[in-house]
């Protein structure tokens, strides 16, 4: 009972005061917006790991082929995939944070898990179906109405290697970025 007549009288206080939150409500640690969004760790070792797998694609890409495409920083398909390395990322650093064992945790494991199926299934099948269409408007007549029409994009999906390469990303950038995160701001 008291502890109710406490809350209460500070409900009264604070709709009394609107300057006030309520004693219930969580405040962001840097306030809201773009900082709150900058001191997310879990967010940030996404965006590293997105980012670092979009960029290792120019190298791979190179390695692969012999040819330095920096158009491979903003394409899809390729080795790693990042979309991969993204949600991975955010999952380690969402286990690291909140506990292995937590609801968010979970939620973020399934997230990833339909993310890397859909890389892998979907989106390779409709890359795959992209590179036949092509073909076969290359073997058309050039009086065909549809012989001139732009190609598809075949690079779409990813092959379980590329996809586990860009858990493997996800995982490391994740992991380094939420140290390192803790050992210079705290948890």
């Amino acid at each position: 009972k008291t502890e109710l007549r406490r809350l209460c009288s500070a409900e009264v206080r604070c709709a009394v005061r609107r300057d006030l939150p309520p004693p219930h409500v969580a405040m962001a640690p840097l306030g809201t917006g773009v900082p709150a969004l900058i001191s997310s760790p879990a967010l940030m070792s996404a965006l590293l790991a997105f980012s670092f797998a979009q960029s290792a694609k120019v190298f791979t890409h190179w390695y692969s082929t012999g040819k330095l495409d920096w158009n491979r920083i903003v394409g899809s398909g390729g080795m790693p995939s990042s979309h991969t390395a993204l949600v991975v990322g955010l999952t380690t650093a969402v286990g690291l944070k909140d506990s292995w064992d937590s609801s968010l945790f979970a939620l973020c494991v399934v997230f990833s898990l339909v993310v890397m199926y859909d890389a892998t299934g979907v989106r390779l099948q409709a890359g795959r179906q992209a590179e036949i269409l092509n073909q076969m408007i290359l073997e058309l007549p050039t009086q065909h109405p549809v012989s001139d029409t732009r190609p598809l994009r075949d690079s779409l999906g990813h092959t379980p290697v590329e996809v586990g390469a860009g858990a493997m990303v996800g995982i490391v950038v994740g992991w380094l970025h939420y140290s390192l995160w803790i050992t210079q701001w705290g948890p």
